[in-house]
């Protein structure tokens, strides 16, 4: 008995001893606890983002459906322009086509009963006048801006709408911007401001930074913020004259400084270094496509400067993403290139007509043939403003092989070989990039402009057929041309080719024309 009452005792006292123990231990760690409220931090940041994502859960589709809403809206109207345009050009075409047939058929009737063709004149009709008042308004306004003298048909962008038209628009766009809105204006603001959201991560990243960073939240962040950005972007047209910078945003200017603390410079392993070009990625970049590819219009001057100028911006200003190994990046490349390809194939048409029909300078066919001329070489103009962005091989196929070759070349050769022509020549010349021609060896210009030196040399030899039995006032314009040929020739680095339209002409300064190139 003594020997099992020894045994308990000892038994007892060790039990006391590690309840003491226990005790102690759980005194130190809720004292920890209660010290650093970790554990309760971390609960209640787990309550708030698990709320959090249910609540965009709900209201992301929303999102998605306004930006599919203003995105169609831009697609429709930016379609109306292009469709108006090529039906203006078609009306053009067969109105002064010399196969154009006047014969009397028998009415074709439609579903409702009423004559197609008679139907489809008075379509035609009705463009007519419309297209004509819209030139009226243009020509009046350069006429009262002292513009008349440095403009070419064909180079103005004839984006005007009806009234009708900009009533509509506003409509529905005022309808989508009023629901963005009202997408979280039932949702507390803990949950719906960027503030918000970004407060409470930037309490958890200065008290417990370690946790923050192997949570990863700095990669978490840009999809989190998603839904919040893409609603302040869904009115953002960068084609807009008055277009806010993106950069200029309240989304943009409450993440600017996101974890930077007074006082310390920014880290170089920061996890939340990337967070505005990681948005500039995920959100603005797919933005961008999609307005390049249903939106911008190529042969709208205005429209290419301003997303020209975006797309230098963001190279800039976002390097790391912007680049040609990223994904986006070259997804919108791709959509710019694809875009200018059907602009080319659908919206460049230069008539040919025979050199008895374009004597008459006031004629309707010589005033059509020359605003489509104008109109292809704005096209070639506005493509060549992407040099720095896109490849010199690709531009080169886009705008030499595919325009220049195609069209440009077929309507100067149908074009008066005097003052018209070198006025032409000078335009187009003035377009082409100078590092095409800057660091070529020998005597030859790129291949793609062949065809077009050969047209140079033609324009000199005709120049001099022409004055032959002239007086010779006319003699030296002619000479004064040809030497204006040589100095185009040199600009495009052809120096074969100038070299033997001055030596065929007995032009002896050839190298200052070739100096002052």
């Amino acid at each position: 008995m003594k020997e099992v009452h020894k045994t308990n005792q000892h038994r007892l006292d060790t039990l006391h001893e590690d309840l003491e123990n226990s005790s102690k231990t759980i005194d130190r760690l809720e004292g920890i606890t209660d010290d650093s409220g970790r554990y309760r931090f971390f609960q209640e940041m787990r309550g708030y983002v698990r709320d959090l994502l249910e609540c965009f859960n709900e209201k992301v589709p929303l999102v998605n459906e306004l930006e599919t809403a203003m995105h169609q809206l831009l697609k429709q109207q930016a379609t109306r322009f292009v469709q108006r345009r090529q039906d203006d050009i078609k009306d053009e075409s067969s109105e002064y086509s010399s196969h154009s047939s006047k014969t009397v058929m028998v009415p074709s009737l439609d579903a409702f009963g009423r004559d197609r063709a008679l139907y489809q004149e008075n379509a035609k009709q009705r463009r007519i006048a419309e297209r004509e008042a819209r030139r009226a308004r243009r020509r009046l306004a350069r006429e009262q801006a002292g513009k008349m003298a440095e403009h070419h048909e064909g180079l103005s962008s004839d984006d005007e709408e009806t009234s009708t038209d900009i009533t509509s628009f506003n409509t529905e766009n005022d309808r989508i911007v009023s629901d963005s809105r009202k997408v979280f204006e039932d949702v507390l603001d803990d949950f719906c401001t960027l503030d918000s959201i970004k407060s409470r991560f930037e309490v958890w990243r200065q008290m417990y930074y370690t946790h923050y960073k192997d949570a990863y939240i700095g990669l978490c962040l840009p999809k989190l913020l998603n839904p919040l950005i893409r609603l302040q972007l869904i009115k953002w047209n960068p084609f807009e004259p008055n277009c806010c910078d993106f950069e200029s945003m309240l989304w943009f200017e409450s993440l600017l400084f996101y974890g930077c603390e007074e006082g310390e410079n920014p880290q170089i392993d920061d996890v939340d270094t990337y967070l505005l070009p990681a948005i500039v990625e995920k959100v603005v970049l797919p933005k961008l496509t999609g307005l390049a590819e249903n939106v911008w219009d190529p042969l709208s001057t205005s429209q290419t400067s301003q997303l020209v100028k975006l797309l230098l911006k963001l190279v800039e200003g976002y390097p790391s993403v912007v680049n040609g190994e990223n994904k986006y990046t070259q997804n919108l490349l791709k959509a710019i290139i694809l875009r200018i390809r059907k602009s080319v194939d659908e919206d460049v048409f230069v008539p040919l007509y025979p050199r008895s029909v374009l004597e008459n300078k006031n004629s309707a066919p010589y005033l059509f043939f020359q605003r489509q001329f104008w109109s292809a070489l704005k096209l070639l103009d506005n493509i060549l403003q992407w040099t720095g962005i896109i490849s010199n091989r690709v531009l080169q196929e886009l705008t030499v092989d595919s325009l220049l070759n195609r069209h440009i070349l077929l309507a100067l050769q149908n074009s008066d070989p005097g003052d018209d022509s070198l006025k032409k020549c000078q335009s187009l010349i003035t377009c082409l990039p100078k590092n095409w021609f800057a660091n070529l060896k020998g005597d030859k210009s790129i291949p793609q402009m062949e065809n077009f030196c050969c047209y140079l040399v033609h324009l000199a030899n005709t120049t001099y057929r022409l004055s032959l039995g002239c007086s010779d006032v006319e003699k030296r314009t002619a000479r004064e041309n040809i030497k204006q040929v040589i100095k185009f020739l040199a600009i495009i680095h052809a120096l074969d080719h100038a070299t033997t339209v001055a030596n065929e002409y007995g032009v002896k300064d050839i190298k200052a024309l070739l100096d002052g190139k």
